[in-house]
């Protein structure tokens, strides 16, 4: 049941409209990101080292229960 339940709730998240942008005239001052768009220059694509550290985190999970150290006795 709920795991039905988180099932309806990204489906309904990913079904709904994406919010409506602000209003970017506020002020008159363009934020880092328009100016880096109106300028062309891509640089570093922060997006795929972003990506590259997730797959990194992966690699931090533990694969099986005896993975992780733990002393046994001598007997």
């Amino acid at each position: 049941m709920r795991n039905k339940l988180i099932l309806a709730a990204l489906l309904a998240a990913a079904a709904s409209p994406p919010a409506l942008a602000q209003n970017q005239d506020v002020g008159g001052v363009p934020t880092e990101t328009q100016r880096r768009l109106a300028q062309g220059d891509a640089g570093i694509p922060w997006d795929l080292i972003g990506l590259f550290g997730l797959l990194g985190v992966l690699g931090l999970r533990k694969r099986h229960p005896d993975d992780s150290y733990h002393p046994s006795s001598l007997e």
